[in-house]
């Protein structure tokens, strides 16, 4: 049975503010495991599946290695997202007749407010990612957090801004503690051109729930 092989993407993001190359090159590397997991488990539930059928037996390693999968295969999705939602010479602020600008002001009182929750969701104790969602069933916007990449996704939601705060997203630059600094920074090399294509691609429905 033949499956889908992913390849790592290559990211050019060398020079960000506030986050050093020495810290892209061992995310980069992490990011790669992520792939190659993906690979390793695919193939490895491909062989079980070969004949058409999970026998009693196999199910026990065939759910451990779909279960894992979730969590690999999250983890490769989220860090594509990550990676290609920043840029050098990114941040500031999304223009104020963009498509995420009208979204945010349907789902917040202001712009700010929905930064504020997005910031202070990243700033929450333990390990995960933040990510803004669009709901593609009524243009709304919403920020969540997420643990261990498959946990907390939201069913239908398009990722339109992902930001790791995993330690390893900071640890080379920043203390543990020195988390909001490593937000500030993440902020500041957002490309909100991304984050304004993400959305465009998404065909929103015109009925409300």
């Amino acid at each position: 049975m033949e499956m889908k092989t992913y390849k790592a993407k290559q990211f050019n993001l060398s020079g960000l503010t506030g986050i050093s190359d020495k810290t892209l090159e061992m995310h980069f590397k992490l990011y790669e495991g992520y792939v190659t997991n993906t690979n390793t488990l695919t193939e490895r539930i491909a062989a079980i599946l070969s004949d058409g059928k999970v026998d009693q037996e196999e199910m026990p390693a065939y759910s451990e290695l779909t279960r894992r999968l979730g969590f690999e295969y999250n983890g490769m999705v989220l860090h594509e997202y990550y990676f290609g939602n920043l840029r050098n010479g990114g941040g500031g602020d999304p223009d104020r007749r963009s498509e995420f600008m009208q979204a945010v002001s349907r789902s917040f009182p202001s712009y700010e407010i929905w930064k504020a929750d997005f910031v202070s969701v990243g700033k929450m104790r333990g390990v995960g990612w933040a990510i803004c969602y669009l709901d593609p069933a009524n243009g709304l916007v919403s920020n969540h957090w997420i643990t261990l990449h498959e946990t907390g996704n939201v069913a239908g939601f398009i990722p339109l801004l992902v930001m790791d705060v995993w330690e390893h997203a900071f640890l080379l630059d920043y203390k543990p503690s020195d988390r909001p600094k490593y937000i500030e920074a993440f902020m500041a090399n957002v490309d909100w051109n991304v984050i304004e294509s993400r959305l465009s691609a998404v065909q929103v429905s015109a009925t409300a729930r």
